[in-house]
């Protein structure tokens, strides 16, 4: 099934309801919706070419035309390859190239940036804030969207590439589909009075939960800013009410900060889905105190879309369970579609409580990487994904992430995880931000070091953390060196980058 019949079937069913805003201004209905989409599939494939198959690239910035574009690319069974706004021309270039994208769509705030690729024979390129773009999306198209297949590529989704080149996850619409039925068993409800806000980037995990949204004919809004302004987030939810978004943990620390810094709760905002890195506990407590029971957490990756594991808003809320703590300190059980164990070295599994390897498998899980079958055989294992993340399953299936493999300290033979460190650190009153990372050392293989970010007005020292650090956790795990920074450095979905920590380390 092609997922652009949903959007097809909510302009039947719900024409005149409103569907993709700028901030409270709207833009169009559904009917209008699926006419532009329709469109912008007709010029493709008429003008362009772009036959059933073929890859379709968007390096643009979030608005409205982002959704009316994808919904033409798949109109006519072709497959999305959307791409991080943030790049260097050159890497959004070399995407195209590797995943053979006929054309690009382009918005002013990436234009420039593509123009210094100088790619000789690149994609044709649309730019959606164009005249012409503006025209002929109101031509006539296709009145169905083209009839696909369950395995046929819908999402084509290159992964970070932090450690060499970045890998194209296929993602097909029955991928898709076992993505956004997981939204509404596992995530939160939909109604067709609610409204989905894309702070975060659209080209990543905030676009995919378009699709359960169409599929009930709510509002799609994007803010006027075009990404994340705490203020601004806060001021759309009394204004659109019955808002939901996703948040990298992040975004929810600068959106709870605000709210505290003026007297509100969140008022508006339905639904705040979290995930994309380690949400702490100090900060999940922190975030409920001050805007109540208003969160779900998620934990998925590119190859299995935001669908391995959820903690639910009843969890969050289940302060009388014994457990309660441990269980807000976890990522949940496992999606309905989706099965996971943990393995050990030699991806035999492990029994409950034991640490190893996070393993998924299910209807959600990839086709496999674009033109890459050493990485697909690598990380796909009789079906199971090897996610490269380190955890532990309880007797109940609920799943604790302790770190990514590749950021376990092993320091003097034993391994220490730093998140452990971490979340010790975060409850010193002084630390609004904290990142543990190894440095090599000639005696212990690795020692810990932890770089602090201080509150305004903090004074704690190397003694002070550290004498925080021994009253929670063992004495080999405390960090050997305290770097303090004035900042940590994210990527544009506000994930920490341990690799810049680990070269600034380097560099001295």
């Amino acid at each position: 099934m092609n997922m652009a019949e949903w959007l097809a079937a909510s302009a039947r069913l719900h024409p005149r309801a409103p569907a993709l805003l700028t901030g409270v201004r709207v833009d169009a209905d559904y009917a209008t919706f699926a006419r532009r989409a329709a469109a912008v599939g007709a010029h493709l494939a008429h003008r362009h070419g772009v036959k059933p198959g073929d890859r379709v690239a968007l390096f643009a910035t979030n608005s409205t035309q982002y959704l009316e574009c994808l919904y033409g690319i798949w109109w006519i069974g072709a497959a999305a390859v959307p791409i991080n706004a943030k790049l260097h021309g050159r890497e959004a270039a070399w995407i195209c190239e590797d995943s053979g994208a006929k054309v690009l769509f382009l918005s002013d705030g990436t234009a420039d940036t593509w123009a210094e690729a100088g790619l000789p024979n690149g994609p044709a390129t649309v730019s959606v804030d164009s005249d012409d773009y503006a025209a002929f999306r109101v031509e006539d198209g296709a009145p169905a969207p083209l009839a696909r297949e369950t395995d046929d590529l819908a999402w084509l989704f290159y992964t970070s590439g932090t450690t060499g080149r970045p890998k194209g996850v296929m993602l097909s619409h029955g991928n898709l589909m076992a993505m956004s039925l997981c939204y509404f068993a596992d995530v939160d409800q939909v109604t067709p009075q609610d409204a989905v806000l894309y702070a975060a980037p659209i080209s990543h995990g905030a676009g995919l939960y378009n699709f359960p949204h169409v599929r009930m004919a709510a509002r799609h809004v994007v803010p006027d800013s075009g990404g994340f302004e705490a203020g601004e987030v806060l001021a759309l939810g009394k204004q659109l009410r019955n808002v939901s978004m996703f948040a990298a943990p992040t975004m929810v620390r600068r959106l709870v900060d605000a709210a505290r810094a003026r007297g509100e709760n969140g008022d508006g905002i339905r639904t705040i889905v979290y995930g994309g890195g380690p949400m702490y506990l100090a900060d999940i407590r922190d975030a409920i105190a001050t805007m109540g029971q208003r969160f779900v957490q998620i934990y998925g990756q590119g190859e299995s879309p935001m669908t391995i594991t959820a903690l639910s808003r009843a969890w969050h809320a289940a302060t009388d369970d014994p457990r309660y703590l441990e269980r807000l300190a976890s990522v949940g059980p496992a999606q309905s579609v989706i099965a996971v164990r943990i393995a050990d070295t030699e991806g035999k599994p492990l029994p409950a409580g034991e640490t190893g390897e996070v393993e998924a498998k299910g209807a959600a899980v990839m086709l496999g990487y674009w033109n890459n079958p050493e990485a697909t055989a690598e990380t796909l294992k009789d079906g199971w994904l090897r996610t490269g993340d380190v955890g532990r399953l309880d007797a109940d299936g609920f799943l604790t992430l302790s770190d990514r493999s590749k950021d376990v300290i092993i320091s003097g033979g034993t391994n220490i995880y730093p998140r452990e460190v971490e979340e010790a650190l975060l409850t010193h009153p002084d630390v609004a931000e904290v990142s543990v990372i190894g440095a090599n050392d000639p005696d212990w293989g690795e020692v810990v070091v932890a770089c602090v970010v201080l509150k305004d007005g903090g004074t704690a020292d190397d003694k002070a953390l550290d004498a925080h650090c021994l009253a929670s956790i063992a004495r080999f795990k405390r960090p050997k060196r305290y770097v303090f920074l004035p900042s940590l450095p994210k990527n544009n979905y506000g994930k920490v980058l341990k690799t810049a920590l680990r070269e600034m380390m380097a560099q001295g």
